[in-house]
């Protein structure tokens, strides 16, 4: 099984940015405890970071035919991007959306989430663990351990 982690815009400076609310870990700490679960759970994780719209559009479009599964995290797209939604719902392949943080309990423009209609569920508010969650739900939904 492949799944393909994808970051979006300001993720690189995990660990730096506001570690109040994103805590002290890198991007690249957090991907390779993803990896790392991955392996344990039978399956290849391959992570992508880009701060580019346009970029990420096309990394979730070459995927068809290559990844069973996508973990998002796009970042402040989530609110804004109707081309990344496209794309996920053309590439026809589940997808987790990710957060680290609520973002029901955050600003008022965070809680909607252009992504979460065209993915098979959500993962919030657990900070870096909300990654291994979400790797570990769709591993059991492609492994048809439940149904959305």
């Amino acid at each position: 099984m492949k799944i393909l982690l994808i970051n979006g815009a300001n993720l690189n400076m995990l660990g730096t940015r506001e570690p109040d609310k994103y805590g002290n870990k890198t991007l690249k700490d957090i991907e390779n405890e993803v990896v790392t679960r991955g392996k344990e759970l039978e399956t290849c994780v391959d992570v992508w970071q880009s701060n580019y719209e346009g970029e990420i559009v096309e990394k979730i479009q070459s995927s068809k035919g290559i990844y069973d599964g996508i973990l998002i995290n796009a970042g402040g797209y989530t609110h804004t991007s109707v081309v990344i939604r496209d794309a996920i719902s053309a590439v026809n392949i589940p997808a987790v959306e990710i957060h680290m943080t609520n973002i029901h309990s955050r600003e008022e423009f965070r809680h909607t989430s252009l992504l979460t209609g065209v993915c098979i569920g959500i993962v919030a508010g657990f900070g870096e663990k909300s990654y291994i969650l979400a790797l570990e739900g769709l591993v059991s939904y492609l492994n048809k351990g439940f149904m959305s």
